[in-house]
């Protein structure tokens, strides 16, 4: 992965999530990753994405616009965060794959269940639809 910033387009009204990325931001010690909430208006398809896609899964674009999805998303932004982009190869491997797939949809099915905090979205309003 390239350097420059990672968009992280995220879950604005989802409590865990937005736990999630106040976690990540307060490891991103270059400043690498853009959060943004999928709920702002025409997020998603400035990135090429649909509302849709948004509300199944995280999603995160390279600086050279490559998108990943769901676990992909994860590694790919705390591998940016903590300057580690072998996590992205990690996830690569045929044996660790398919086990950060299924824990992140067991995750993201769950979400509204897990810990959080007040949701992005309730806090600034004014950037949510």
């Amino acid at each position: 992965m390239e350097k420059g910033e990672v968009i992280l387009l995220f879950d604005g009204r989802c409590g865990f999530c937005t736990r999630a990325i106040r976690w990540l931001k307060r490891w991103d010690r270059w400043d690498r990753i853009r959060p943004v909430p999928f709920q702002r208006p025409g997020a998603p398809e400035h990135y090429g994405l649909t509302r849709e896609a948004c509300e199944q899964a995280v999603w995160a674009i390279t600086p050279n616009g490559a998108r990943h999805r769901g676990a992909s998303a994860i590694l790919v932004a705390v591998g940016a965060a903590l300057g580690c982009p072998w996590l992205q190869t990690l996830y690569r491997l045929p044996v660790f794959r398919p086990i950060a797939d299924a824990l992140y949809e067991w995750v993201a099915a769950h979400r509204g269940r897990l810990p959080g905090v007040r949701p992005y979205c309730e806090e600034h309003p004014e950037e949510c639809t």
